[in-house]
């Protein structure tokens, strides 16, 4: 293999291992290991596979086809088929930004004891100005590069020394002892978070983006299977650390102040001021993106110009629909919404909207005119269906679900 298509999968693992980590992962694993100890981590790993093998897909399709998934659904399937997909994918991605958002303002109040609403519209501003002045490249790789921070719940997991008796005592589903609809309500919204359509959406127009041809497909699947495998690491780490650190002390994560707690005991004061960068450039990342997202759905969706890497003079509503949304999104911060409550049932509400995102698949990936001889086999067909089915049951559980647990 060439060293230089060595060097852009070494930086694609990096950059999806930096950029896996978001406030719903974090909020989720922490959750659910305060919580329930060990007992999630089959969701996580569950919703690892899953998403390893979607956002391959989204990668093939875009490296062989020179299509987004988003271009797919529209031109094979149609706009109305697209459109009850799209305003859902607009609606949660929307409450995802202002959680996002909310993240990094509360990581910002715990260095600075200011309280989280005076930050909002300064972290907007901030984004608006990376997105609006920046390209693809800084977007993806720069920021996402930082987010490696993450690891530090990885290294805080290995010094407090878990017995494999206790790693391996979650790897299969078994019910809780204590409030069951709040384990179920827990294990969706993981799902919902690792599963994130954005990331389909994202994965396939940055592969535009970066103009991926059929010889990327290698460089695809190393990414997509190394990088969000490597990732699901950290979010483990983040569940490991909650279990091992606050679980026997009974101390159930209600909010990020308490999830700051996490890794001092390992690590000591650097572990809060590790919490708090991890949660604030983990976030920041994931709220470029998710605004990149929605800009790139709209726009794909209308046929306008679109792409982080032109002037904003040349994809003018493009530009628009990011600056919108970032600004919208910081208002319901700047109001006093609870960006731990808001991440959660955001995370719940994006398990409702998964089957309408996953059933293009199914189609797009065997159409010969799509994707030719790179179609899907039997292996990777099956597992689609399954996605399908478990999304379906997903969405149908999600909304009681967090009524009587959430």
């Amino acid at each position: 293999m060439k060293p230089q298509k060595v060097l852009e999968i070494a930086l694609g693992i990096v950059t999806s291992i930096g950029g896996f980590l978001d406030v719903g992962a974090i909020a989720t694993a922490a959750e659910a290991g305060s919580t329930f100890s060990f007992q999630l981590v089959w969701a996580i790993l569950l919703g690892t596979v899953c998403v390893i093998a979607l956002v391959e897909m989204s990668g093939r399709l875009a490296a062989v086809s020179k299509h987004t998934l988003i271009d797919g659904v529209r031109e094979r399937l149609g706009f109305g088929f697209l459109l009850i997909p799209l305003i859902a994918e607009i609606v949660v991605d929307f409450l995802v930004l202002a959680a996002e958002i909310g993240g990094v303002c509360i990581a910002l109040q715990l260095v600075t004891g200011i309280s989280f609403q005076w930050w909002a519209l300064p972290v907007a501003f901030t984004i608006w100005l990376l997105l609006w002045k920046g390209n693809f490249g800084f977007i993806e790789n720069g920021v996402s590069v930082l987010g490696l921070i993450t690891l530090a719940f990885v290294f805080a997991t290995i010094k407090l020394h878990p017995s494999l008796t206790q790693l391996g005592s979650g790897l299969l589903p078994t019910l809780p002892q204590h409030d069951t609809a709040h384990y179920f309500f827990i294990a969706v919204s993981i799902l919902g978070a690792i599963i994130s359509p954005y990331l389909f959406y994202f994965y396939s127009s940055g592969a535009i983006e970066s103009r991926w041809s059929e010889e990327d497909i290698g460089i695809n699947r190393w990414v997509s299977g190394l990088g969000m495998g490597f990732g699901s690491i950290v979010s483990l780490g983040v569940l490991a650390v909650a279990a091992l650190v606050l679980y026997p002390s009974g101390i159930q994560v209600d909010s990020y102040e308490q999830a700051a707690l996490m890794l001092t005991q390992p690590l000591g004061i650097w572990g809060f001021w590790l919490f708090a960068a991890s949660l604030g450039i983990a976030c920041f990342g994931a709220a470029l993106e998710i605004s990149l997202d929605t800009a790139y759905i709209v726009a794909q969706s209308f046929g306008w110009n679109w792409g982080e890497s032109l002037h904003p003079k040349q994809a003018a509503r493009f530009s628009a629909v990011y600056t919108v949304f970032v600004f919208l999104a910081a208002i319901l911060m700047v109001i006093g919404i609870d960006p731990l409550q808001l991440t959660l049932f955001s995370m719940a509400l994006t398990a409702v909207i998964l089957p309408l995102v996953v059933l293009p698949f199914l189609i797009l990936m065997n159409d010969e005119s799509y994707v030719g001889s790179h179609r899907n086999g039997w292996l990777s067909n099956s597992i689609v269906v399954f996605i399908i089915v478990m999304t379906f049951i997903l969405a149908i559980a999600a909304i009681p679900l967090e009524i009587l647990g959430g």
